[in-house]
């Protein structure tokens, strides 16, 4: 794994942008205008075959996810998608500051297709080979953090996984670390919840359609699931982007987190010197650094 050293290449920004005496400061740019700057290399397109699509009452919740990390659960996630699991299926717990969670019922027969019904957990992957954009900020719960091919990582000992941020799917499971297959969904919708880092598999990201789940009814029942068939709202169709003509897919490019442009992103959300701001920290947290993704 090589990691980019953030400290390095601030103080030479820093250096190379100190105004000498009597020379104006250069203007602030604002992530809007780092992201207008930037050159189209500086930005990948999403892979359809990686894409899921979840199309609900209110619209599209567009997925990305991350094989990388979790081959053997996003396999899965495709077998089922390809065998029209979750047409019909439903969100079944929406947990205030926590999750929003989809799938069916245990003793619901819907074929599985191709999929296997439960897989060893994927909670982290070997070091070796990942380049990771790394943050030069402290973190609480792991030794090094930063971003590996437009996801938040977390790595020590070795060893690196996808971590808990706003917007990252993970598969539901049981107690016993093979009790999940990615049958069951949920998507992070509230503080980062990184305790659960290495515990449950995480397969991807909602790269589009956030609004529509972050904002569905809590649950009245315990851990937010719903009571009542009527609590529910169903998914009309689960599909992946692949599977679809070209003319009905949203070509989507996300900001490639190795970039020049991805670097410069994260150092002004971290000093945040536009004029509103009183205080700039000087650091940001993993879950706080953007991933911006955008329409080809």
């Amino acid at each position: 794994m090589r990691f980019h050293g953030f400290a390095a290449l601030a103080l030479l920004a820093a250096c190379a942008s100190a105004p000498a005496e009597g020379q104006t400061p250069a203007p602030v740019r604002s992530m809007g205008e780092i992201l207008e700057q930037s050159p189209a290399s500086d930005w990948r397109a999403v892979d359809p075959a990686n894409t899921i699509y979840m199309d609900l009452p209110g619209g599209r919740v567009i997925i990305e996810l991350a094989p990388e990390y979790a081959p053997n659960h996003a396999a899965n996630i495709r077998a089922l998608a390809r065998a029209h699991y979750w047409d019909g299926a439903a969100i079944v717990r929406s947990q205030d500051n926590y999750v929003v969670q989809w799938g069916r019922d245990e003793a619901d027969a819907t074929s599985y297709g191709e999929a296997q019904r439960s897989l060893p957990g994927e909670f982290d992957r070997p070091r070796a080979g990942v380049d990771v954009t790394r943050l030069q900020d402290p973190d609480s719960y792991a030794r090094e953090v930063g971003f590996a091919d437009g996801f938040p990582v977390a790595g020590q000992n070795g060893r690196t996984w996808l971590a808990h941020c706003y917007g990252m799917i993970g598969a539901g499971r049981g107690d016993t670390a093979d009790s999940g297959s990615g049958a069951e969904l949920y998507v992070v919708i509230g503080h980062a919840p990184r305790h659960l880092d290495r515990n449950v598999t995480l397969v991807g990201r909602v790269l589009q359609g956030m609004e529509l789940l972050s904002v569905m009814p809590r649950g009245t029942g315990a851990l937010g699931f719903y009571e009542t068939p009527e609590e529910r709202t169903i998914i009309r169709s689960v599909r992946l982007a692949s599977e679809l003509p070209a003319s009905e897919r949203v070509n989507l490019e996300t900001l490639r987190t190795d970039s020049a442009t991805f670097r410069d992103l994260v150092e002004s959300r971290r000093t945040r010197r536009d004029a509103w701001f009183l205080q700039p920290t000087g650091r940001i947290n993993l879950c706080n650094v953007p991933l911006p993704v955008r329409t080809r």
